[in-house]
């Protein structure tokens, strides 16, 4: 049996489909950008690896600022930690299924060094029903002229949920035009009272099978007066409505408000994810 780390090609994307598709909402942002860049791997935007045997990509590794591993078995991740302890450290962030995630991580900590943090357990939820409970008829797409009202409150997300700012260094310019983006795609939503944003939650990946939620936030003054739970179902309705089938989003085992909200909503367990934090 031969076995081998390779670059991606063409030719590979109906193996990199097959791997996708036994997880359509956990594998949702590979999905998202397989959808943009056809069977040309090259038009990702970051760098791809197979592991394969007999000619058959059985697993990949995605290497952009998130390097996220797909359908690696104990072998798979062997022959990919091999070739990232010669690379170096690179990217923001390990993430995905946490089975694979923790092994890769164990197997190259020991030449990458110290993470700044590790989240071994996200529980995966997926919803593909709207809620049984009111939506917040307020919670609404948001204009291209109230950038500037939502932007502050994402970059405070951002900055709660990771510890490090988005736009620290110099990556204001390239922040806002990704809200931006958000927005002009019709995948930002938020409440907005007196110019400012009191829930919010974006749509960050799309694809035909599956959508992600990310940077759901409530203004830090207003949490515990009830807008997480009928501003979530309305978020829900609309996905399902407008953009597809599954809506997915992973969380963090000791966020506790979050997962009850999310629980409320009928969001249920679909796998449980890990990030390290590079």
């Amino acid at each position: 049996m031969a076995a081998q780390v390779r670059s991606l090609r063409a030719a590979d994307a109906p193996d990199v489909r097959r791997l996708i598709d036994q997880s359509p909402a956990g594998h949702c942002f590979i999905a998202s950008r397989m959808d943009i860049a056809g069977d040309d791997l090259s038009r990702l935007g970051f760098e791809a690896w197979g592991y394969e045997i007999d000619g058959v990509i059985r697993s990949a590794l995605f290497l952009g600022a998130n390097i996220v591993p797909i359908g690696t078995d104990a072998a798979a991740r062997a022959a990919f930690a091999s070739r990232l302890r010669l690379t170096g450290r690179r990217g923001s962030s390990l993430v995905g299924f946490a089975d694979e995630v923790l092994d890769l991580w164990r197997l190259i900590e020991p030449g990458w060094g110290t993470p700044r943090e590790v989240r071994p357990n996200q529980p995966l939820l997926t919803i593909d029903r709207p809620a049984d409970l009111p939506v917040d008829a307020k919670v609404r797409l948001v204009r291209a002229d109230e950038l500037d009202i939502l932007l502050p409150a994402c970059i405070a997300m951002f900055t709660e949920e990771v510890g490090v700012s988005p736009v620290a260094g110099g990556t204001h310019g390239t922040y806002r035009a990704r809200v931006a983006e958000l927005i002009r795609e019709g995948r930002a939503l938020a409440r907005i009272e007196n110019g400012q944003v009191v829930f919010k939650a974006e749509i960050g990946a799309v694809s035909t099978d599956a959508c992600q939620v990310q940077g759901v936030w409530v203004e830090p003054g207003r949490r515990g007066h009830g807008l997480a739970e009928p501003g979530m179902a309305a978020v829900v309705a609309y996905a399902l409505r407008s953009v597809a089938p599954i809506v997915s989003l992973y969380v963090n085992d000791y966020n506790t408000p979050a997962r009850r909200t999310y629980r409320a909503v009928g969001f249920v367990d679909s796998g449980r994810f890990a990030t390290v934090l590079l």
